[in-house]
């Protein structure tokens, strides 16, 4: 399990995230036209998994806004936005701030993303949301970068997931 805080408060996750050098484990989440996105969809590209709580909250968004501008700038790499926000409400929010260079998708419902990559929290008031992290992974599936974010209302390090990205 990992602790972070909320607003100095601590909470829990169910564990830790992937390691690096280990295989990224597989997945199935829900795109914004309700189908769905698997792990193996973005075989033989970098992938920048931004994962976090809510959309509607501002560091969420501002993760999101963040990694759309990067992303654009960046060959043969998808960012991921993960969260347990309904497609609707990721919708929503993409249209409204003309986001067009991630893949918003959703956890909401199974949960099974938040427990394999255990990045839900096990208590406190987010529970059972996940919790704010970055995992990149290289073109073979593997795990090149992880951070936890401490505190849960801080933004993630952008730049040191970026050039784990540049240095794959």
């Amino acid at each position: 399990m990992a602790t972070v805080t909320l607003k100095g408060n601590p909470i829990n996750t169910i564990g830790t995230l992937p390691s690096i050098g280990s295989t990224a484990p597989s997945f199935s989440l829900t795109k914004g036209d309700l189908s769905s996105s698997n792990l193996s969809d973005y075989k033989g590209k970098k992938v920048v998994m931004n994962i976090f709580p809510s959309i509607d909250t501002g560091t969420c968004a501002q993760s999101v806004r963040q990694f759309n501008k990067d992303a654009a700038e960046l060959e043969n790499t998808m960012v991921l936005c993960i969260s347990k926000d309904l497609p609707f409400a990721q919708a929503r929010f993409c249209g409204a701030e003309g986001i067009e260079n991630v893949e918003m998708l959703s956890d909401f419902k199974d949960g099974n993303f938040g427990n394999t990559y255990n990045v839900a929290f096990s208590d406190g008031p987010l529970a059972p949301l996940l919790s704010r992290a970055v995992i990149v992974l290289d073109e073979a599936g593997k795990v090149i970068y992880n951070e936890q974010v401490k505190e849960t209302v801080d933004e993630p390090n952008y730049k040191a997931a970026l050039e784990a990205l540049m240095n794959a």
